[in-house]
Order: structure tokens, then C-alpha cells, then sequence
């Protein structure tokens, strides 16, 4: 973490300073969770302002900057970036009046400019191998869910309870918390990509999105899986196997120097010539703190893939009023290719 600060003070002129205030990049900078605090980095310093709610564990914890008690928010980082001709503020996070706010209380020019943001959303986009290996630890216990959860899958347990008792397993065994809230729908409700889960029933024939992950050390992990129930049908099949087809063609193409969007054309192609129209999101998106981050697999990005980066491919097809399949599985960047972290099977499973 004094490696991440010392980028970003290399990054600023003696004139300059930097304040953090977002969750996720104060977590990143000091390795510690709050829901309040302030990160502020010069050429010469970085201090850490938290308040007295955190203020003792962080003393504890902190090692890679200066910690000190927040009493008064603006007299005490004046005093840090000692007035200081320009100061760079989180223009993708602050809101209009947070930022009016900085301008009318600290004496240095507020920047507008997005270059603090523009440096954060880089270094976060290849995570290190420390990062990577909380990942992996986070899709190991996503895995280890999506196989205590299939036997107990079963005609007449409502999508709520399948969450709930998914939720319970993870936790239980070592998750933080949840990625996000868990989508678990079937039938008609998994035509619909972000459903949320119901008191609806499982049925005989029903396809079931399985869409969650886990969260270790801060760190999130991606998955989804679709299964069936009882039987399928051959509408089914096809629609299931040229999502999984759209999927390994997607994985293979995804190799350091190629273009995000054109990642996200190979699959669109393959699942376009057969279902037109019924694919409305984007491939994929980078994990890490933030559950979405940067850069992603859709048709407009066009970041270069590097070695290191972490993003999940999800094709979808999605016949409105009938069934929908989504298959997810996370990446990582390699030197010459990738390495698939997802382990559990994607075959199409009949319960």
C-alpha cells in the first residue's frame, strides 16, 4: 500500500495534493474499511483522517500512512496540504455539493480536472498478485456454495429461500459479507438479467439463474450459473449451449494487447446470428473492492487487456416471458493468455 501512495505522489508537483473520500479508494490506499474518513496526499505526506469511531483500530492497523484523528474536517487538511495551488478531488465520485463544499472551505485551487480519478481507476484495473490471491479465496468459497446449494435445490422451495440458504453457507464459511445481493430466479423471472428473487415456486422444467459471490478481505468475487429442474427442453439446450459456446470463444480471445470491446464481439456475434436482440448487456466488467470496476467487456470500451486484470464474462440469452441462461465466470490476465479461477462445472446440470 506505501507502493499505491508513493504512485500517486509521484504523480503530483510540489504545488499539488490529493484528498480521497471514497470507500473503495480509502480501503485501497490504507487496507482499512470505514464508512467515513479522508486519505490526503502531497509530495511530501499522506495522512490518514479518521474519526473517533475507527480512530484506535486504525492506529493499530494502518501502515502505510500517517494516522491521524479527524476533529475539524477542513482546518486540519489545510493544514496537511498548506495551501498547496491545486488540489485534486474524486470527480467520478464527489457529488455538485461535495464539491462546492471543497471549494468554499479549502484555501488551494479545487481542480476539476479527473486526473486523481484517471490514476486511481488505472492502478485498480491490474490488481496485484496479494489482490489476485483474495480473489481467488473469495471465488473458491463462490464455488464451494454453487456445490452445497445443488442437492438442496428442489420443487417447491421458493427463489427466496434458495438465496437466503446460499447466503447463510457463505457467510457462514468465511465470507465478509456478499458481493451483492443475490439474484436467484426462475422460469419466466430468469428472462429478466438483474431479477430479483421472489416467493415464486420452483418448478418441474424451470431454468434457475444463480447469479453471487463472496467477498475475503475485502475482495469480491463473480459468478453465475444456470441449472435446470426435472428436465429441458430442446429450446433449451440450444439456447443453453450457444450461450456456453459464446462464453469459450469470449475466454479464449481474452489475451493481453486485444481491445475490451472486441472481447465483447466475439461473443455478441456468436449468440446475434442465433437469438438477435436477446443479449442487452455488456460481456463483462473488471472485480476487485467494487464489485463493477474498470475497464470492461462491452461494445464501446476500448482499454487495452493487460496482464493482471480480473474480469468476469457473462454472456446472457433472454427470451422475454419464457427462460433465460447466463453463464459467468471470472478471468485473470496473464502474460499470454488468461486463467479461468471459476472452477464449478458448466456442462448444463439437470437436478
Amino acid at each position: 500500500m506505501k507502493n499505491k501512495l508513493k504512485k500517486i505522489k509521484e504523480n503530483l508537483r510540489d504545488d499539488e495534493a490529493a484528498i480521497i473520500c471514497s470507500p473503495s479508494n480509502r480501503f485501497y490506499l490504507t487496507g482499512f474499511a470505514s464508512s467515513a474518513g479522508y486519505v490526503v496526499i502531497t509530495k511530501q505526506r499522506a495522512v490518514f483522517l479518521i474519526d473517533f469511531r475507527y480512530f484506535e483500530k486504525a492506529k493499530q492497523t494502518v501502515t502505510s500512512c500517517e494516522v491521524l484523528l479527524l476533529k475539524k474536517t477542513f482546518e486540519q487538511i489545510n493544514e496537511i496540504i498548506e495551501n498547496k495551488n491545486k488540489v485534486f478531488i474524486e470527480t467520478d465520485y464527489l457529488s455538485v455539493d461535495d464539491a462546492k463544499r471543497f471549494e468554499n472551505e479549502l484555501s488551494p485551487n479545487i481542480s476539476q480536472d479527473d486526473k486523481l480519478s484517471s490514476i486511481l481507476r488505472k492502478m485498480r484495473s491490474v490488481k496485484s498478485e496479494g489482490e489476485i490471491e483474495s480473489i481467488k479465496k473469495a471465488q473458491k468459497l463462490t464455488d464451494e456454495t454453487f456445490s452445497y446449494i445443488l442437492p438442496r435445490i428442489a420443487v417447491g422451495k421458493t427463489e427466496k429461500e434458495i438465496m437466503l440458504d446460499m447466503e447463510f453457507f457463505m457467510r457462514k464459511n468465511g465470507s465478509e459479507g456478499v458481493s451483492f445481493d443475490f439474484i436467484v430466479v426462475s422460469g419466466k423471472n430468469s428472462s429478466l438479467p438483474h431479477g430479483v428473487p421472489t416467493d415464486k415456486k420452483i418448478e418441474h422444467g424451470d431454468f434457475i439463474t444463480m447469479d453471487f459471490g463472496a467477498v475475503v478481505n475485502g475482495y469480491r468475487s463473480d459468478m453465475t450459473r444456470t441449472v435446470a429442474v426435472g428436465s429441458v427442453t430442446e429450446e433449451q439446450k440450444k439456447v443453453y449451449n450457444t450461450v456456453l459456446a459464446a462464453q469459450e470463444s469470449a475466454i479464449k480471445a481474452a489475451v493481453p494487447g486485444a481491445v475490451c470491446r472486441d472481447i465483447d464481439k466475439v461473443a455478441r456475434d456468436i449468440i446475434e446470428k442465433e437469438h438477435k436482440g436477446c443479449f442487452g448487456h455488456g460481456l463483462g466488467h473488471s472485480v476487485g473492492i467494487d464489485i463493477h470496476e474498470g475497464p470492461s467487456f462491452n461494445t464501446r470500451d476500448e482499454s487495452v487487456i493487460e496482464k493482471g486484470m480480473v474480469i468476469t464474462v457473462e454472456p446472457g440469452i433472454y427470451l422475454e416471458n419464457k427462460f433465460g441462461v447466463r453463464i459467468e465466470d471470472m478471468i485473470v490476465i496473464t502474460d499470454d493468455g488468461n486463467i479461468d479461477i471459476t472452477q464449478s462445472p458448466k456442462e448444463l446440470i439437470v437436478l
